[in-house]
């Protein structure tokens, strides 16, 4: 076994013993990872309460060569997560952010972009902020760099670039936006209005640009596409979703 140092997010805690838990980490070296935290229930436990959920902490490792958990012997504690006057919004979207990073990475699969996505859009959550804005630009994100953001210029069966004007269809089975010609072909079409579709490439390219502040109807069809989009991706709705303000 080789030890290894990293930053961390605590994405989730469960107990395995009186005194011991099972940590899943999303580290920017070296990606996601489960391990074991011997002692880490004790009250004078050797981490200091550096694994509370959501936290940035630095670590110290050993990696196992098989299939079994890795054991956790070191985490210093570098930011805790705490929503600005216990906000429920931010709360929630915190945990959304986390669902997303453990369902969507592969264990030991390294994303450094992603994890600093996370880490910034768990920053701006601590603090009073439009929590709208933070979660599309991490969701953008996140898609780009795992390779599943959606065509928002040309048709995804075809290719041919696509004119944002009027209403546009989008297929989330195809994985993006639609020619006319295209669109007679696929099943499961929504339209999205050109001004969303514009707004959506511009907020997907790199290097990340800050999102705006949506009025609610806009953010009503946003939250409506990437929803669906996700529940598709995932198999299933992601659960948090259910609590977070407006679907969002």
């Amino acid at each position: 076994m080789s030890s290894e140092k990293a930053t961390a997010l605590v994405l989730k805690v469960v107990e395995f013993s009186e005194t011991s838990c099972i940590v899943t980490l999303l580290t920017r070296e070296f990606g996601k990872g489960r391990a074991l935290a011997k002692g880490a229930r004790r009250p004078k436990g050797p981490f200091e309460s550096a694994l509370d959920l959501l936290a940035l902490c630095r670590i110290v490792f050993l990696r196992k060569s098989s299939d079994a958990l890795d054991l956790l012997t070191e985490a210093k504690l570098e930011r805790r997560f705490r929503p600005p006057g216990g906000a429920l919004s931010n709360l929630y979207a915190a945990y959304y952010v986390a669902e997303l990073l453990n369902e969507l990475t592969d264990d030991y699969d390294p994303h450094p972009e992603l994890f600093d996505a996370a880490d910034q859009a768990l920053a701006a959550l601590r603090t009073p902020c439009a929590v709208a804005p933070v979660l599309v630009q991490f969701e953008l994100t996140a898609l780009r760099v795992l390779g599943h953001l959606p065509s928002w210029t040309q048709c995804a069966d075809c290719g041919i670039d696509v004119e944002p004007v009027g209403r546009v269809p989008f297929s989330h089975l195809a994985g993006g936006v639609l020619c006319k010609a295209c669109r007679n072909r696929q099943k499961q079409i929504v339209s999205l209005s050109s001004g969303l579709v514009q707004t959506l490439a511009r907020l997907s390219a790199p290097p990340p640009v800050e999102a705006p502040v949506w009025e609610a109807r806009q953010l009503g069809e946003l939250r409506g596409v990437l929803n669906h989009y996700w529940s598709h991706l995932l198999g299933h709705p992601p659960r948090m979703l259910r609590y977070l303000s407006g679907g969002a």
